[in-house]
């Protein structure tokens, strides 16, 4: 039986990295997360920071023979997911654990309706032995719940426009009621418009629902509409973390949040170019040495060329970065 005083999801030191024929790319370094119950976390940052891969890894859908963990655990409910057989893994998955993949186009088979695509789901885990009529309702409600009409359900991807298609995706992702539900960028495909609904949508079912949410995004905007705390990720690490409030109203912040605050484009400055964040992610495959932040840093010393900083924490707000130390920890 589960404790609900009991994180819901508690990712301890976990490391992931693809090996290919010439490359070892180090994906996730070393990131620790809390999920709480009914809770939505903000998980921002470039495209290669890490972000996919950490919700791969803790699906338990990293590409076979290339992408491994190489350390650290992932515990739902006090379960390690990671030491998990792949048969007891789907059990989690779909059921307890579901995630909306980033490109609605691709994640419906175009040659399956979409009512069965979302049936399916309750087949592969129909505990309360449903029938046939009881599942077909079930899936009646599910496009009722998402706004989409039931006689829709016999038809295919096809004729379904991109917001559509992300509505039944988002479907086939509640269908079963999971207890967490990863959102890897739902909207980056969808026009502003459809974007305001489905987002709009999906807090509803979260507060119907009563399910825990890690959203990825890079959209700072959609942080503050949709999330509790926020977890900042840059080249696999997570390199500030805290409330929602201390994020975007703390004095405080690594460089790297800085920069994306700055990057964003604001109607009370007058100004004709946006403040981009100079230089590239780091490759991870060839990290820099001490922060891998510091190329790109405008702040940075000959310590954060040569030492990794650690995390100093105020409360929640947690930082990693040399220009906070002990004595700015509470």
């Amino acid at each position: 039986m589960s404790n609900n005083n009991q994180p819901l999801l508690q990712v301890r030191d976990l490391t992931v990295e693809y090996q290919t024929d010439e490359l070892l790319v180090k994906a996730v370094n070393h990131v620790s997360l809390t999920v709480n119950r009914k809770e939505t976390i903000g998980l921002v940052g470039e495209t290669g920071a890490g972000k996919t891969t950490l919700a791969l890894a803790l699906m338990g859908l990293l590409p076979k023979g290339i992408g491994k963990v190489q350390s650290g655990e992932v515990l739902f409910e006090g379960t390690n997911l990671l030491q998990l057989r792949n048969a007891d893994m789907m059990a989690y998955r779909g059921k307890v654990l579901s995630m909306i993949f980033q490109d609605p186009m691709t994640s419906l088979n175009p040659v399956i309706p979409v009512g069965k695509q979302v049936a399916e789901v309750l087949e592969l885990h129909n505990e309360k032995h449903l029938t046939r009529e009881q599942i077909n309702a079930r899936v009646d409600d599910m496009f009722r719940l998402v706004g989409i009409p039931p006689e829709r359900k016999n038809e295919y991807p096809h004729q379904f426009s991109g917001g559509m298609k992300q509505r039944v995706v988002i479907a086939i992702s509640l269908a079963c009621e999971p207890e967490l539900l990863i959102a890897d960028e739902p909207t980056t495909a969808l026009d502003v418009t459809i974007q305001a609904q489905v987002l709009s949508m999906m807090s509803d079912l979260k507060e119907k629902l009563g399910t825990s949410m890690i959203m990825i995004t890079h959209d700072l905007g959609i942080v503050a509409q949709m999330c509790d705390r926020v977890a900042v990720m840059y080249a696999g690490e997570i390199v500030e973390s805290g409330t929602v409030e201390d994020i975007f109203e703390g004095e405080r912040h690594h460089p790297y949040t800085e920069g994306l605050f700055g990057s964003i484009p604001r109607l009370d400055v007058d100004t004709d170019r946006l403040k981009p964040i100079q230089g590239l992610i780091a490759d991870p495959s060839d990290l820099p040495s001490g922060c891998h932040f510091h190329p790109r840093c405008p702040y940075a010393t000959d310590r954060c060329r040569c030492e990794a900083p650690e995390a100093f924490a105020q409360q929640e707000h947690v930082i990693c970065c040399h220009r906070f130390g002990k004595e700015d920890a509470q």
